[in-house]
This record gives structure tokens, C-alpha cells and sequence, in this order.
């Protein structure tokens, strides 16, 4: 039985899924014991129910507080003020944003910025103890601008006409990514992968690389990924040479710390 089956309500199976969400516990004919498409999509993509109702219009919080259907389609408000619009929650979780952002971010102005890196104030992205492990030792390898956090692209992600790379590295317009299934198991896989391989194209566009760090079990991702059980010395030495072939020795050496 897919999401699309089931009815909290009204004609069809009433159907409960152990999230709660469905038909009443009292109206349940029968009781799933997995979480509805919805909340499996939402863990998916590290998002909450209350984030996807923030973008929601008003008179479509209601019922979407109560839907298991990720093709369900409800009216969404752009976050850049644009006028409203229409979108299944798949759409509105993984897709490109409004209309109006998408002809936005095809326009020439646009394509003209792609590629530029900046600061983006006010921007909250959580980092692993991991992840910060990887930045400082690359840190001590190469020069690493710590006043920049994002890249404009030629389209929208996620409704944005930037993407946040865990690091960046302007000089080479090289972006690293350090990726681990989580606590949980779920990041990095299913449609969050689809989501790192968007985000990889994206930047491909606008004339940047990106190396994978891959670690927990994770495989390779992209034509230049590093597996990995965790971040050695033997990780951040490959990460210099993936560098060097990706741009060449001469501005690889430009950004080399001297060690003495």
C-alpha cells in the first residue's frame, strides 16, 4: 500500500502509521508500524514537520500538519516574497523553489554571478566535531579563507540561488564536502544523496569542483571522492593530491602553508 492509498478519512482503507499521523486510532482499520511517507521524506531531507507548515499559506497548515502524502499538492509561500504558489511536498522539500526564483536564477544577471563565492551573514549550518577535525587539518596544509560560506550558482537549491559547501576554497573554485550516514543512518542516503548530487551539478555548472570526503560506510560519490573509515592524515594527504590534479601543481603550491 503506498502513501497515496491511505485515507484519515472519507472513502478508502483508514490507515494509522506509527507516527500518528493517518486516521484516528479509533477509525484505524489498519495500523502500520512505520512512519507515514511524509515523515519518512521529512527525516530524508533533516527537516521537521513545523518547517515544511512555516512555508505552507495559512489556510494549508491544517490539513498539512495532519498529511501522510508526499504528492500531495498544497499552496506554498516564497521566502523572497514572491507571489504564491503551487507544489506537491516532494516538490516543496527537494524541489527548485517558486516559479519566479527559478526564472530568477536562469537569468543573465545570474549566470554572470555564477560561481562567485561569498559571505552570506547570518547563515547557522551545523558542523560535525568531524568536520571541524577536516577543516583544521587542512588548515594547517593549506590557506583557508574563513570569510567566505557560500557560491552563487545558475539555479536554485532548495529555492536558493547559492549553495553552503562545507569548505570552500576560492583560488582553486574547489568545494569539500565531509559526508557520514549521521547517528541515525539516514544522511547522505536516499533522496538526501540525489539532494549532495544536485548540489554537486550545480557547482559543476558554474565551474567548480567538489571532492567527497565519504566516511561511514558511505561510497564514492562523484569522480573525486575519498573513502574513508574516519579523517587521518592519509585522508587529508589524498584531499592535497585530488587538488593537485583537479588544478595543477603551480595553484595548488600558491595557497601551501610553508611548514619550514
Amino acid at each position: 500500500m503506498s502513501g497515496t492509498d491511505v485515507q484519515a478519512g472519507g472513502g478508502g482503507t483508514a490507515v494509522r502509521f506509527r507516527c500518528g499521523h493517518g486516521a484516528p486510532a479509533a477509525d484505524a482499520r489498519i495500523t502500520l508500524q512505520r512512519d507515514c511517507p511524509l515523515c519518512v521524506l521529512l527525516r530524508e531531507t533533516r527537516r521537521t514537520r513545523a518547517q515544511l507548515i512555516g512555508k505552507a499559506a495559512a489556510g494549508a497548515r491544517a490539513a498539512l500538519a495532519a498529511e501522510t502524502r508526499i504528492g500531495a499538492a498544497y499552496e506554498w509561500i516564497c521566502a523572497r516574497g514572491h507571489s504564491r504558489y503551487t507544489a506537491t511536498v516532494r516538490e516543496a522539500l527537494t524541489g527548485p523553489g517558486c516559479p519566479k526564483c527559478l526564472a530568477n536564477a536562469a537569468a543573465p544577471a545570474a549566470r554572470f554571478e555564477g560561481g562567485v563565492p561569498f559571505m552570506k551573514p547570518g547563515l547557522r549550518l551545523g558542523t560535525s566535531a568531524t568536520e571541524q577535525r577536516l577543516r583544521a587539518a587542512l588548515g594547517e596544509r593549506i590557506r583557508l579563507p574563513h570569510r567566505v560560506n557560500a557560491v552563487r550558482i545558475s539555479r536554485t537549491f532548495y529555492g536558493k540561488p547559492e549553495v553552503w559547501p562545507d569548505i570552500i576554497i576560492p583560488a582553486l573554485r574547489i568545494a569539500i564536502e565531509y559526508d557520514d550516514p549521521g547517528r541515525d543512518g539516514t544522511a547522505h542516503v536516499g533522496l538526501k544523496e540525489v539532494s549532495d548530487r544536485e548540489k554537486d551539478a550545480a557547482l559543476n555548472e558554474v565551474g567548480w569542483e567538489v571532492i567527497r570526503v565519504r566516511a561511514g560506510g558511505l561510497a564514492e560519490l562523484g569522480r573525486h571522492s575519498v573513502v574513508c573509515r574516519s579523517v587521518t592524515t592519509a585522508v587529508v594527504d589524498r584531499i592535497l593530491d585530488l587538488l593537485v590534479e583537479i588544478r595543477g601543481s603551480e595553484a595548488v603550491a600558491r595557497i601551501l602553508i610553508d611548514t619550514g
